[in-house]
């Protein structure tokens, strides 16, 4: 057990398949992280001030981190370090225009044919790179008021073909608050597909209940679920689990990383990456240049270097385990594909 501001439940407490406990249980405290890993806040320079953007690191994700590594692929992705608290010119609350893509409270339309909805501001793990890190929540929700709104908008809309739940992260949301959504985008004759982002098959892979699996099942059209594993570390036997559930439910099963200086910013990790992701089911979609977001401009890679990787990548992998290293643009009618 730790001392520390709070105590923090044994390591072993993540085997609870209730994944709404495992998040209850979540470390919350960036001191506590560390006591757990073995390190010191002097190993790895802690943010002054996290309060704005707090760590969520779930145990079961804590523990594919290296002990006693300040330089871990996973930690690195959570820890509130000094670096964040640097403001470089360039960095915005607002990197990629969602709110100028607006609609309606969380409704977002940047591309032709499909429309973004913000299902919830909540997630499994909060990733210190997140474009949406500074986003408005509060105020932009396609969720509230029972998801009225944001129907309207695909309603009255025949060219949305396609409807992208995101966040935060939709899965953060009970499967019952989902379906009442489905079943009412279900009575739009012009919706044809539904694609779901989520961060919780990696982070939280218990999320992926017979509950929602049986949701999944029952959809009427095809489901495209793209999680989001930056590191091959990332992906263990639990994750290979739910992946293998989500493929038996019918869905097609993407990936989209980010390209994270010291997290995966080299070709063996991002080879490594596509061969675990193609052994859990999955294919690699896009490798994403980081968003210029406030705050996270210490993980940015160079366009040369990244481009560079994503040759050496083509050197040793087959095509389909090659994912297209892209830039999302503001104002711009499609992602920028970059290499």
């Amino acid at each position: 057990m730790i001392a520390a501001l709070t105590p923090v439940p044994s390591m072993a407490s993540f085997s609870s398949s209730d994944w709404r406990k495992q998040l209850r249980d979540a470390i919350r405290e960036p001191v506590q992280l560390l006591q757990v890993l073995g390190l010191s806040a002097a190993d790895v320079g802690l943010s002054a001030d996290a309060t704005k953007f707090p760590l969520l690191a779930p145990l079961s994700y804590v523990a594919r981190m290296r002990h006693g590594d300040a330089h871990d692929p996973l930690l690195r992705q959570v820890l509130p370090i000094s670096d964040e608290d640097r403001r470089v010119p360039g960095d915005l609350s607002d990197p990629v225009g969602d709110m100028d893509g607006m609609r309606a409270p969380g409704v977002i339309q940047k591309y032709h044919g499909r429309v973004l909805l913000i299902a919830t501001g909540s997630c499994a793990v909060h990733c210190r790179y997140c474009f949406r890190r500074h986003f408005p929540y509060s105020d932009e929700l396609a969720a509230r008021d029972e998801w009225r709104e944001a129907i309207a908008v695909v309603e009255r809309d025949p060219s949305l073909r396609e409807v992208i739940l995101s966040g935060g992260d939709p899965l953060s949301l009970s499967t019952q608050k989902l379906a009442s959504l489905t079943d009412r985008l279900a009575q739009i004759p012009h919706v044809s597909r539904l694609r779901l982002h989520t961060r919780w098959p990696v982070v939280l892979p218990d999320r992926i209940d017979a509950e929602l699996l049986l949701w999944l099942e029952r959809l009427p059209w095809p489901m495209t679920v793209v999680i989001h594993a930056n590191h091959g570390n990332e992906i263990d036997a639990g994750v290979r689990a739910a992946c293998a559930r989500l493929r038996a439910s019918g869905a097609t099963l993407l990936n989209q990383s980010v390209l994270l200086a010291g997290v995966n910013d080299s070709a063996t990790a991002l080879r490594e990456l596509s061969e675990a992701l193609f052994d859990a089911g999955v294919l690699p979609y896009y490798l994403h240049s980081l968003d210029r977001v406030a705050g996270a401009a210490h993980f940015a890679v160079p366009e040369v270097r990244a481009r560079s990787l994503v040759g050496e990548l083509r050197n040793s992998l087959p095509g389909y385990l090659v994912p297209r290293l892209a830039q999302e643009i503001a104002g711009a009618p499609a992602k920028t594909i970059i290499a």
